[in-house]
């Protein structure tokens, strides 16, 4: 199995046809095993390989302070940190979603090796600016 990082190919398409909108909308992230196979063909949620654990529940956490930017024609979203806590299980990677808009997948995200936290389970996500925002389209 397989997860590679990026833009959902689906979220691209929707985005120009004004299908979301990621500043009202509820964004979502879920967690996934090294299981799953996750990538730019994600076109929506799915349990399937979603993990299990303590403070886990299944469709994983909201995204708070979701905010849409732009610098230097460069558009990009912000939102916190994820956060699990009281937390203990391991995951590989993970999808941003849109439960407003049925489930449709927006990123991949792939931690890069299976990561175990215990208490809390945080996602430390790269500096919402326009060179790395993990939402950004240029």
């Amino acid at each position: 199995m397989t997860i590679r990082q990026g833009l959902t190919t689906s979220f691209k398409d929707q985005i120009l046809k004004g299908v979301h909108n990621l500043e009202t909308d509820s964004l979502h992230i879920a967690l996934y095993t090294a299981l799953a196979s996750l990538d730019e063909t994600t076109a929506i949620y799915t349990t399937v390989n979603e993990i299990t654990g303590t403070g886990y529940v299944a469709g994983g956490e909201l995204l708070t302070n979701v905010t849409v930017k732009s610098l230097d024609g460069v558009a990009y979203v912000s939102f916190s940190n994820p956060t699990w806590s009281p937390a203990s299980f391991t995951a590989r990677g993970a999808l941003i979603y849109n439960s407003t808009k049925g489930d449709k997948s927006i990123a991949v995200l792939d931690f890069g090796s299976t990561k175990t936290m215990s208490p809390a389970f945080v996602i430390t996500l790269p500096p919402d600016e326009a060179s790395s925002a993990v939402i950004r389209i240029t």
